[in-house]
């Protein structure tokens, strides 16, 4: 389950990114072929809560179709807004949240995380430069 385990160099640079801003956290999830998908149904059940008291909304789900580019399958993508990246921080280190989490964990076999910018047009040309 290596991409189960936190990037730590990159969990210190979100958590020294100046930006106060919304992020949106890219989740992309291939689940357990046992029971994978129901622990994680009861995940987000659970977590519901603490995105609420941080002021996080699921702004997208969706379930994985047609892989037009690429050969990495997944199951699952989830967009969840955080009002900035301290009340994601402040939601993931909650002890309470760490207990549920553990529903997560049984039930994915393999996850990306991404901390997202919004950008303009403009700066797309810009990257990578």
């Amino acid at each position: 389950m290596e991409a189960e385990q936190p990037n730590v160099a990159q969990f210190k640079e979100l958590v020294k990114n100046p930006n106060d801003g919304p992020v949106v956290m890219l989740n992309l999830l291939k689940f357990k072929t046992e029971g994978g998908a129901a622990s994680y149904a009861r995940y987000a059940e659970e977590v519901d809560r603490f995105l609420k008291d941080v002021g996080g909304i699921i702004t997208y789900m969706g379930k994985m179709k047609e892989l037009l580019i690429g050969h990495e399958t997944w199951d699952a993508v989830i967009l969840v807004q955080y009002p900035s990246r301290k009340a994601y921080l402040r939601m993931v280190n909650d002890p309470d949240y760490l207990e549920i989490h553990k529903y997560r964990e049984a039930a994915i076999d393999r996850s990306v995380l991404y901390a997202t910018d919004e950008m303009d047009g403009r700066e797309l040309f810009t990257l990578g430069t």
